[in-house]
C-alpha cells in the first residue's frame, strides 16, 4: 500500500499538469510564483496513525498522492460548470478578513463579468469572491464526485467549501478550525503562522497588497511558512493556524473543513 501511494504521488501531479494554470478553460495568471516552499511535503506514504501523531495537531503539511480527483476535475472545466450551473445563483463574499458583505448573482454573471484578475489598488471590501457559501442542494451532485483526503481527526466531521477566484485574488489572514484545501485548476500560494504568532496585516488589505507592501519588509525570522500548491496536492492546516491565500491563476478549489 505504501509503495502504491508513493507511485501515485509521482504520477498524479504529472497527469494533472496538463490541467495546470490556463487549462480547463480558466485563465492563466501572471502573478509571480515563489519557488521556495517551507511547508513539509509528503509523498503519499503517510499512514493515518503517522498523520495524527506528526501533523494533525501541530503543523501544516502538503499531501501528495492521497486522492485521485481527476473525475471531479473533469466536471470543473469552465464549459461544464457554466452548462450545469450557469443560471443558478451563487453567493459572493468580500475578500477581507471578516467577509461581512454578501452578494447574490447568477453563476454565469460571476464567471463572465466578475471573475477578473485582482486590482492591486482595490480594498478587500471591494473585491467579491466565490467561496464557501455553497447551496448544497444545488451543488450536491457535483460534490458527490469529490474524493476527500482519507485522514480523519477523532470527533470531527467534514464540510465542503467550493470556490472559484481570479488571478491575484485571495483571502487575507484569518483562522478557524482544521481543514484541507485542494486546488482543482490553477495554483494557490499559502502563507501560514502558528496560533501564537499573530501576523502583521490590515483586515481590509488584500493578500496581493500585503505581499507587495508588507511581506518584503519582514525579517527572515518573521516570515510565514509558505508554499504554492497545484492540482494533485492537498494542504492540511491545523486548528487555529493563521493563514492567507493568493491565487496565482484563475483557480478552482475545494476545502474540507473539520468541525
Amino acid at each position: 500500500m505504501a509503495a502504491a501511494r508513493r507511485l501515485l504521488a509521482v504520477l498524479l501531479p504529472l497527469a494533472w499538469s496538463r490541467f495546470a494554470g490556463g487549462a480547463g478553460g480558466w485563465q492563466e495568471g501572471d502573478v509571480p510564483e515563489e519557488r521556495r516552499c517551507t511547508v513539509e511535503r509528503t509523498d503519499g506514504s503517510v499512514s493515518p496513525e503517522l498523520f495524527l501523531q506528526r501533523f494533525a495537531f501541530s503543523r501544516p503539511v502538503i499531501l501528495r498522492g492521497v486522492t485521485d480527483n481527476s473525475a471531479f476535475q473533469a466536471l470543473c472545466t469552465r464549459q461544464k460548470l457554466l452548462a450545469a450551473y450557469g443560471e443558478r445563483p451563487v453567493r459572493l463574499s468580500t475578500a477581507n478578513t471578516y467577509s461581512y458583505r454578501k452578494v447574490d448573482v447568477p453563476f454565469q454573471e460571476y464567471v463572465e463579468q466578475l471573475l477578473k484578475p485582482q486590482d492591486p489598488a482595490a480594498l478587500g471590501s471591494d473585491t467579491l469572491y466565490f467561496f464557501g457559501d455553497n447551496n448544497f442542494t444545488e451543488w450536491g451532485s457535483l460534490f458527490q464526485h469529490y474524493v476527500p483526503p482519507p485522514f480523519r481527526i477523532p470527533g470531527t466531521s467534514g464540510a465542503y467549501s467550493f470556490g472559484i477566484a481570479g488571478s491575484g485574488s485571495g483571502v487575507p489572514f484569518h483562522w478557524h478550525g482544521p481543514g484541507y484545501s485542494e486546488v482543482i485548476f490553477g495554483r494557490k500560494r499559502w502563507f501560514l503562522y502558528p496560533p501564537d504568532k499573530t501576523p502583521h496585516f490590515h483586515p481590509n488589505e488584500t493578500t496581493l497588497a500585503w505581499l507587495q507592501h508588507t511581506y518584503p519588509t519582514l525579517p527572515p525570522e518573521e516570515r510565514p511558512l509558505e508554499c504554492t500548491i497545484r492540482p494533485g496536492e492537498v494542504l492540511y492546516f491545523p486548528d487555529r493556524w493563521w493563514h492567507a491565500t493568493l491565487n496565482l491563476d484563475t483557480s478552482v478549489f475545494i476545502s474540507t473543513f473539520l468541525g
